[in-house]
């Protein structure tokens, strides 16, 4: 995340694993943006607005696409400043996927030359019984209707599947992400987890605290490696998409 609170960190642990593709988590909803952006910032407080109100800016039309692009810009161009290469884009929130955003997302990777994007598309029978998670799903669903977000352009590519909503909670991770594991259809599918340690300046910013600590001891875990080493699982990089 280009303007994010733990920047110089993040930087640090990319550079320290050269073997780790690094996708620029597009933030248009959180903290400060790169550049000046008016139609994306809250006058008086020159920071992004939250998910709620941009979503409506974007759905009333009211995002200037010439100032988008050049935030979405400045964070790639950030990302690589700092010497990684970008194999592929996300965003924070899926924000990226709102009407009026997700076209012009998809014109600065191409003349980034970034061919891969998250679309995440996850379909409602997995964990039904997860209200949260489906009014989620339902709200993403819309989106990317709307947004056309199912038809890339042919010179860019997303996973054949996506899974990441219905994990999120810390109630029975294991055990959810082990079902996803065991039911994985052919082809590629982006698993989307959250894995971290949490500290005073991440939980001022982001609700999501306590689920983290708990995904990273699980994705680590022997039961989880030993579940992807039994070669029906390969794990793949963005880049061989």
């Amino acid at each position: 995340m280009a303007n994010g609170i733990d920047w110089e960190n993040a930087v640090r642990l990319a550079r320290s694993t050269p073997t780790l593709d690094i996708g620029v988590h597009l933030n248009l909803v959180q903290g400060r943006p790169l550049m000046r952006v008016p139609s994306l910032t809250n006058a008086r407080t020159g920071e992004l607005f939250p998910l709620g109100a941009l979503a409506r800016r974007a759905l009333a039309g009211r995002i200037d696409a010439d100032e988008l692009a050049a935030e979405l810009r400045a964070q790639i161009e950030r990302v690589r400043a700092a010497g990684l290469s970008v194999t592929h884009l996300d965003s924070h929130r899926h924000a990226h996927v709102l009407p009026g955003i997700f076209p012009v997302v998809c014109r600065v990777a191409m003349k980034e030359g970034i061919r891969v994007l998250r679309v995440p598309r996850e379909p409602l029978r997995v964990n039904p019984l997860h209200a949260g998670a489906t009014a989620r799903k339902l709200v993403l669903a819309a989106a990317i209707r709307r947004s056309r977000a199912n038809v890339l352009d042919s010179a860019l590519v997303t996973t054949d599947h996506f899974r990441g909503v219905s994990l999120q909670g810390e109630a029975h991770f294991s055990k959810r992400l082990h079902r996803t594991l065991d039911t994985l259809g052919p082809g590629s599918t982006e698993l989307m987890v959250h894995p971290g340690h949490v500290d005073e300046t991440l939980a001022a910013q982001d609700p999501y605290t306590t689920p983290r600590a708990i995904e990273l001891a699980e994705l680590t875990s022997a039961d989880t490696r030993e579940r992807l080493a039994r070669g029906d699982i390969e794990l793949v990089s963005f880049a061989r998409l």
